[in-house]
């Protein structure tokens, strides 16, 4: 038994530190900062194309966009080269917004030509959250080939009422460079057939509690099953589930019941990103104060080919690694209903069969932005044991449940079976620091 006390004394403070170096975080937002990637460099975005200022894969970056904002950066990009540039825009806690308010974001070539432009929204919440566009290039498109120098132009969507007063200030922003290499060998551009188009049955089965990270960098791993939170109004969550090449991702989120009377629009949403953080579905539910579900609509499994196809929601699907859930409770379930916390319940299921990748002609970048780690599988299975261990994926250490499964296990293996825990314990740290370096 003392050995099993030193041995959580040494991992459990380092996994504390750890999450709390994690966290720069923004300006005060509704439910909590939000946790920018650890590291990100600070950037002041331009007026015009001469002056901005260069970003690359290599790094995430950290700007602010103010009320009339139209801000330029600039990126090189190679001719065979694949670029996505999603952009988060974080608005205060105190922002007055409306559904249509958000940012705008394309990305132009050195003669102004937009190769894409996408737009994200607060939506029928009408509440201040995180929300995310993708800028990108791709090969193989009409419009933009050849390598040289690209614009990233972030324009600030806002109804310009008269009372959006408070809260008017700069929203800042998380920009997170990503660039995919061509394939050795070209293959074929015809998308996968559409399959099984019907939503599959959600997982039964006793919630497992999981509470989520406050940004893309701190999403906590989670795989198939029932999981359980609990989330105050304005609070925005992010978990993550591991996607390998041929697997599908099917998840529902419900927001539990609460006494109060009236109605709340967009009240819980629930949002899909890719591993490029760009949209793949969004979905919300209002409320009355009666448990109430809401889904994402099915999905194809992870295809290279997908990009070919029409559909948002498929050509979206188009690469493995960590796929982004990230949860919403609207500002407005506060006054008819209180301040909470309000039970949240998020349902995954995941199917199937993976296989091999595409063979890439180099690598990405960053290098592990299409990869799925042995630590992130493990993880996903476990419901996240590992990285509550490390503190390194959800930014929230033991305290937030996560470690609860280690004190379990210690609990439960007892004097008995504390020389094999010891092992187990030991392989996890060392396997998470090993992971953490190749991140760094």
């Amino acid at each position: 038994m003392v050995l099993l006390l030193g041995l959580w004394s040494l991992v459990g403070p380092t996994a504390g530190a750890r999450a709390e170096g994690a966290h720069p975080a923004s300006g005060t937002r509704a439910g909590g900062a939000y946790a920018f990637t650890p590291g990100a460099r600070t950037v002041v975005g331009a007026p015009d194309t001469a002056s901005a200022v260069a970003l690359d894969a290599r790094h995430t970056y950290r700007s602010s966009l103010p009320r009339a904002g139209r801000l330029y950066y600039r990126l090189r990009l190679t001719a065979a080269e694949t670029a996505y540039v999603p952009v988060t825009a974080v608005p205060p806690s105190d922002a007055v917004v409306s559904a249509t308010d958000g940012i705008r974001v394309s990305l132009r070539n050195a003669n102004g030509t937009s190769c894409s432009y996408a737009s994200a929204r607060f939506g029928a919440g009408i509440s201040p959250r995180p929300v995310t566009a993708l800028g990108q290039r791709e090969t193989g498109k009409a419009l933009c080939q050849g390598g040289g120098t690209y614009y990233l132009l972030v324009e600030r969507l806002d109804s310009g009422r008269p009372d959006a007063t408070a809260g008017a200030g700069g929203w800042d922003l998380e920009i997170a460079p990503v660039t995919e290499p061509g394939l050795v060998r070209a293959g074929s551009t015809t998308p996968p057939p559409d399959g099984d188009s019907a939503s599959p049955e959600p997982p039964s089965g006793r919630p497992r509690e999981r509470s989520g990270g406050s940004g893309f960098a701190t999403a906590r791993t989670v795989g198939q099953g029932v999981w359980h939170t609990a989330l105050t109004p304005g609070e925005t969550r992010f978990y993550k589930v591991p996607l390998d090449w041929g697997r599908r991702l099917h998840a529902s989120a419900e927001l539990g019941g609460a006494q109060g009377h009236g109605y709340v629009g967009g009240a819980l949403t629930l949002s899909l990103y890719n591993p490029v953080r760009g949209a793949v579905d969004d979905t919300s539910a209002g409320y009355t104060g009666t448990a109430k579900p809401t889904a994402l609509a099915p999905l194809p499994p992870v295809e290279y080919a997908n990009r070919y196809a029409v559909p948002a929601g498929v050509t979206s699907v188009r690469f493995a690694g960590d796929y982004y859930l990230v949860v919403h409770l609207s500002t407005r379930l506060a006054e008819p209903f209180g301040p909470g916390p309000y039970e949240v319940t998020l349902r995954v299921r995941v199917d199937g069969r993976a296989h091999a990748g595409p063979g890439y002609d180099g690598g990405p970048v960053p290098e592990d932005v299409f990869t799925i780690s042995e630590a992130d599988r493990a993880a996903a299975l476990s419901g996240g044991l590992g990285d509550a261990v490390t503190g390194a994926a959800g930014g929230q250490g033991a305290g937030d449940g996560g470690g609860d499964g280690v004190m379990r296990l210690v609990a439960v293996g007892g004097i008995g079976s504390g020389t094999a825990l010891l092992l187990v314990l030991g392989g996890w740290t060392v396997a998470a620091r090993r992971a953490d370096t190749r991140k760094r």
